[in-house]
């Protein structure tokens, strides 16, 4: 517990998981989404928000994509409790089983590897009581495991996006939820606004 007697807690978010579940969900508007306000939404009086650790990698096969990306990175700068940790995006090839036409794929790397990284790293250096992933991916079942089966009083509870929700992963976390529409509504940043260093962000147009 922390000096206040409050369940320390740290979010982990998995940001494309969490950005293709509100898009295949149709709530593509919320993407705009102050992630501090959301994780403080969700908790309970009697824990407090140590920090938040968002997962991506930078998007490099399409330019307004990644004008879009460039912009939400840097709102969710403005936000100290914030820390942005970066994958990359590998170059490959795809072989159809039925005709066997081969065509390029570009796929996401080190964003599991890296959120196992760091929640199993923060666990082992006891700096929270709780982490909060915000994911629905099946590869991080290893981590939830490990800690939840510790034996310690150490828990992770999973905050599962919209369209995201995984049985395996809830029988392995010591709590769980959906993240719902009003939630995703309510914590937005402001349409636009300026930072500390006079630079004015805001919200992409596809967002609204």
């Amino acid at each position: 517990m922390g000096t206040s007697g409050k369940e320390r807690v740290i979010a982990y978010v998995d940001g494309f998981n969490l950005y293709n579940g509100l898009k295949d969900n149709g709530f593509r508007r919320y993407s705009w989404l102050n992630l501090e306000t959301l994780v403080l939404e969700l908790l309970k009086p009697q824990q407090e928000l140590v920090g938040i650790k968002y997962f991506s990698s930078a998007i490099d096969n399409n330019a307004d994509r990644r004008a879009r990306q460039i912009i939400y990175f840097d709102a969710l700068s403005t936000v100290a409790r914030i820390q942005i940790i970066l994958g990359i995006f590998q170059k490959g090839k795809s072989q159809c089983q039925i005709c066997g036409q081969v065509s390029h794929v570009n796929s996401e790397k080190m964003t599991d590897v890296n959120i196992a990284t760091h929640m199993l790293a923060d666990f082992y250096g006891d700096r929270f009581d709780m982490a909060m992933l915000i994911s629905g991916d099946t590869d991080l079942v290893p981590p939830i495991r490990h800690i939840n089966e510790s034996g310690l009083s150490k828990r992770v509870l999973v905050a599962f996006p919209p369209g995201r929700v995984n049985d395996k992963i809830r029988n392995y976390a010591k709590g769980s939820l959906v993240i719902g529409r009003k939630k995703l509504a309510d914590s937005q940043f402001e349409e636009k606004f300026q930072t500390a260093y006079g630079e004015t962000l805001s919200r992409p147009t596809k967002w609204r």
